[in-house]
C-alpha cells in the first residue's frame, strides 16, 4: 500500500521545484546538440547533477554524460539520449529551433519531444528519490546519451566499457505519459549493383549498375504482405530509404549503385533470415550483392564501437514485474496509468532486446512530433514525469 502522506510531500515538492524544472528544460533545448555533439548540454546536465547533490557524475569513454546516486545492490538506470536530428530547412520552421516558443502551455522546439523532454524529470526525480528515502537499497543512474547516434550503441558501450550492467531501465523516449512495454526491432541492409562505365554518348558501350537494381527495388515494394506480425508489436515492415551512385560524371553510364533498406522486424523475425530474402530477390547473380550494414563511425570524442545493424525486437507481458511497478506508480500518483508500444526504435533494442535486462519507457510527449518541424512537448507534463520518475524506486522495494 502506497503511504498517501508521502504522495503528497512528493508532489508538494515536484510543484515547489517547478521552475527550476522548466528553466533546466528550456535551457538544455536551447543548446544545440546535433549529429550527437552532445559535450555542451551534457556539461549542463553535469552542472544540474552535481547541484542536486548526485553522489559522482562523470563522462563515459564513448562521450555520453552518467551521473549516480544511492548506493544500494540494486541499479536502476534511466536511459534519455539528449542529441537531437538536425533542424532540416530552416525556412520550414516559424521560430527560432532552439529557444522555441511556448503556446498554450506547449514548448515547441527542437529536441522538445525527440528527447530532452525525460532528462529534467529523471534528474529532479532521482535526486528526490534520495531525498524521501525512495533510493534505499537501489543505487541510481542518470545516463545521458547520444542514441540518435545510432539507437543501442551507446548503452552496449557503456556496459561493456564501464562495467556497470542495470537490474532495470526506463527509456525516456516519449510515451504520452504512459508506460512503453516494447517495440518493433530493425536491420538496416544495403544492396550494390557493379557495372561499366562508359560515355552517356556511348550508352551501349556501359552496363549501367542503376538499372540492375529496378527490378529489384519493384520487387522489395511488393514483399511486405508476405512480412511477419505479432499481436502487440504488429506487422513487419521494409522500405527502401537511400541510393548512392559511383559514376566519373552525370554524363556518363554509373558503374555503381547501392540502395539502403530499412527493415522493421517483428517477433519471429532473423535478421539472416531476411538477408536471404534479399538474396533470393537478387538471384544468382555475380554482379549484385546484399549485405547487412556495419556502424563504425567515432563518436566525437573518437570513440569506436563497430557494430552490425541488428536492432532486435523486445517487448514484456502487462503482468511483467517492471511494469507493473511502473503502472503502480502512475496509479498510485494520477490514479490510473495506461501500457502502450513505441512505433520507431530506441535504446530498448540493447538493454532488453540484447541484453535481457527488464526495461519499461516512460517520458512526456507524442512520438508523431519527433523529427518534426513541430517538435513538441506540453510543459506540465514534462514537470509531472518528475513525479513518476521519483516514486519509481520505491515501487522496486515494495
Amino acid at each position: 500500500m502506497v503511504d498517501q502522506a508521502l504522495i503528497h510531500q512528493l508532489q508538494a515538492r515536484v510543484a515547489q521545484q517547478r521552475d527550476a524544472i522548466l528553466t533546466f528544460f528550456r535551457e538544455i533545448v536551447a543548446i544545440p546538440s546535433m549529429e550527437s555533439q552532445i559535450k555542451d548540454v551534457g556539461e549542463r546536465c553535469a552542472a544540474e547533477m552535481k547541484k542536486l547533490g548526485f553522489d559522482e557524475v562523470w563522462w563515459d569513454k564513448m562521450g555520453n554524460i552518467v551521473g549516480r546516486i544511492g548506493d544500494g545492490e540494486k541499479i536502476l538506470l534511466y536511459d534519455s539520449h539528449i542529441d537531437t536530428v538536425g533542424i532540416g530547412n530552416p525556412d520550414e520552421w516559424q521560430w527560432d529551433p532552439f529557444q522555441g516558443k511556448v503556446e498554450d502551455g506547449i514548448l515547441y522546439a527542437r529536441g522538445a519531444c525527440d528527447e530532452k523532454q525525460s532528462t529534467p524529470g529523471m534528474i529532479y526525480g532521482l535526486a528526490l528519490a534520495k531525498e524521501l528515502g525512495l533510493l534505499e537499497g537501489i543505487t541510481g543512474y542518470y545516463f545521458g546519451n547520444m542514441e540518435e547516434w545510432n539507437d543501442g550503441s551507446a548503452p552496449h558501450a557503456f556496459v561493456q566499457t564501464e562495467g556497470i550492467k542495470p537490474d532495470f531501465v526506463v527509456i525516456g523516449e516519449p510515451t504520452k505519459m504512459q508506460v512503453y512495454r516494447g517495440h518493433k526491432g530493425r536491420v538496416e541492409f544495403k544492396i550494390t549493383a557493379r557495372g561499366k562505365s562508359a560515355h552517356a554518348a556511348s550508352n551501349f558501350l556501359g552496363d549501367n549498375a542503376i538499372y540492375k537494381l529496378l527490378p529489384i527495388i519493384e520487387r522489395i515494394s511488393q514483399v511486405e504482405p508476405e512480412l511477419g506480425d505479432h499481436p502487440f508489436l504488429g506487422h513487419g515492415r521494409i522500405t527502401v530509404t537511400d541510393m548512392h551512385v559511383k559514376t566519373p560524371s552525370i554524363n556518363a553510364v554509373p558503374d555503381e549503385a547501392t540502395i539502403y533498406i530499412d527493415r522493421r522486424i517483428t517477433f519471429g523475425e532473423d535478421p539472416q533470415t531476411e538477408l536471404q530474402r534479399l538474396k533470393d530477390i537478387i538471384g544468382e547473380r555475380s554482379d549484385i550483392e546484399a549485405a547487412i550494414l556495419v556502424y563504425e563511425e567515432p563518436s566525437y570524442t573518437g570513440f569506436v564501437f563497430p557494430l552490425d545493424k541488428i536492432y532486435p525486437a523486445w517487448a514484456y507481458d502487462e503482468t511483467h514485474p517492471f511494469v507493473q511497478a511502473g503502472v503502480a506508480a502512475g496509479t498510485a500518483l494520477w490514479g490510473e496509468m495506461q501500457t502502450g508500444k513505441w512505433d520507431f526504435s530506441t535504446n530498448g533494442i540493447y538493454w532488453a532486446g540484447k541484453a535481457g535486462i527488464p526495461s519499461i519507457g516512460f517520458g512526456p510527449g507524442d512520438e508523431i512530433h519527433a523529427h518534426t518541424v513541430i517538435d513538441q512537448v506540453k510543459l506540465d507534463d514534462v514537470v509531472k514525469a518528475t513525479e513518476w520518475y521519483a516514486l519509481l524506486p520505491g515501487m522496486l522495494r515494495a
